[in-house]
């Protein structure tokens, strides 16, 4: 990360700047053996589903075709 920063790369600077500020929380996420991964593929999928039904059908149509697709 000091590289980047000395190199003044402006692609790079912004993504070393995050992982900076949260150094804490990526350093986390790379050593611990929990992992949200799965609770993102679940929101991920219910986000298709409702991209695809936007402006078909309501609430109802939707919860049953989360739970038809689990």
């Amino acid at each position: 990360m000091d590289c980047v920063m000395q190199a003044d790369l402006p692609g790079m600077n912004p993504f070393v700047n995050g992982v900076t500020a949260d150094l804490d929380a990526v350093t986390a996420g790379l050593s611990l053996p929990s992992s949200s991964g799965p609770v993102e593929g679940n929101a991920n999928r219910i986000k298709m589903l409702k991209r695809q039904m936007y402006g078909r059908a309501g609430f109802d149509l939707l919860r049953k075709r989360v739970l038809m697709s689990s």
